[in-house]
């Protein structure tokens, strides 16, 4: 025992004499004494937040998806992992709603709920014009309630959104950002169409998000979170959703006919063409290359292109407009024509030997 003491009185004096000893510093004193500082209550937006996403969490599900590939040497099918992305619960039924192309291309999909029950899917419709597909689960007991159903119409820009998705596989995220723009266009899927009136967000929308709900501040769907632009392939503050108004009108189609059925005027047109004519022209529009006999369009008189006797390619009616908004490719006209349903009498400004016309049409079922 004295052995010991002496040793380290005798540590302790050559640390002093080698100038080698500190004493503690007054900040180390002080953080040994540092202790938890309590929470305290959370903010009143925070409480809003916390409450949207537990409430909505369980509507949102975890899409995964496989293909099919073949060995070169043995022709033996394996079954590979493709991809993932998002989707969330339509009705009591069982039917998903989620994107395109989040399933596009895959052999199978399975779904998976926030409480880790896995369902094989079933593809019930989709729409590539829209970019929306419809599946359907056999959820046997407890289904996950439906997301509440908001509107698109009437959204501002800076409102707050949520976005909960499953971005990068990272299941159940929430994101927050405001209405950044509004009325925005992007090519659909079918490659013939454009998607109009997109919500523009600055919440980050990653791969793995699409297909996933877009929230306003009560936790109501307003869109369904299908695209983003970035060069680098990640988030980079836009996103781009497609609106509720439009899933609400292309939804339960899919879900009652299996396809949607775009309203048509009973006219035939072409892209490539239409392109080349109004170049060489130098109008805007679509020209009318034809006109279904008995269609409501042949009953209003739209004339179509046709050949003179010497062979001469004579213009028709080229249509300028749909209810008074401009279209000036076949893309915008099918875009115009979908804001409306079957049976609905719509206005169509055209340009006939240099006379504007408004003919009114009564829209039939399209391809």
């Amino acid at each position: 025992m004295r052995l010991t003491q002496g040793f380290r009185l005798s540590a302790l004096l050559g640390c002093l004499l080698l100038g080698t000893w500190q004493a503690p510093s007054m900040a180390a004193r002080l953080s040994e004494q540092r202790v938890a500082t309590p929470r305290g209550e959370l903010g009143v937006d925070e409480r809003a937040t916390i409450e949207l996403f537990e409430r909505t969490r369980d509507s949102v599900v975890y899409i995964s998806t496989t293909g099919l590939v073949q060995d070169f040497w043995t022709r033996n099918v394996f079954a590979v992992p493709r991809g993932t992305g998002s989707g969330f619960i339509w009705d009591q039924t069982g039917h998903v709603v989620t994107n395109l192309h989040v399933i596009q291309g895959a052999a199978r999909a399975t779904v998976r709920l926030a409480d880790g029950r896995d369902y094989r899917a079933q593809l019930v419709g989709a729409s590539p014009a829209h970019d929306i597909a419809v599946l359907r689960i056999d959820v046997a007991f407890e289904s996950p309630p439906p997301v509440p159903i908001g509107t698109s119409h009437d959204l501002q820009v800076g409102q707050k959104v949520f976005a909960i998705g499953n971005p990068f596989g990272l299941d159940w995220t929430l994101t927050t950002g405001i209405v950044s723009a509004l009325d925005r266009s992007l090519p659909a899927q079918d490659g013939r169409s454009v998607v109009e009136h997109l919500i523009q967000t600055d919440a980050a929308i990653n791969p793995g998000n699409s297909g996933g709900p877009l929230l306003d501040s009560a936790g109501r769907l307003i869109g369904i979170n299908t695209a983003i632009y970035s060069p680098s392939g990640a988030s980079a503050g836009i996103g781009f959703a497609v609106p509720v108004d439009t899933v609400m009108r292309v939804v339960p189609q899919l879900i009652r006919h299996g396809k949607y059925t775009r309203p048509a005027l009973g006219i035939e047109v072409d892209e490539g063409v239409n392109a080349r004519l109004t170049r060489r022209l130098g109008m805007a529009g679509v020209f009318v290359l034809d006109v279904a006999p008995g269609s409501p369009a042949a009953v209003a008189g739209i004339t179509p292109l046709r050949l003179a006797p010497d062979g001469r390619v004579v213009a028709g009616d080229l249509i300028i407009a749909v209810a008074g908004k401009p279209v000036d490719s076949v893309a915008r006209l099918l875009a115009r024509l979908d804001d409306f349903a079957v049976g609905d009498v719509v206005h169509i400004d055209l340009l006939r030997g240099g006379r504007r016309l408004a003919v009114p049409i009564t829209l039939l079922p399209g391809d």
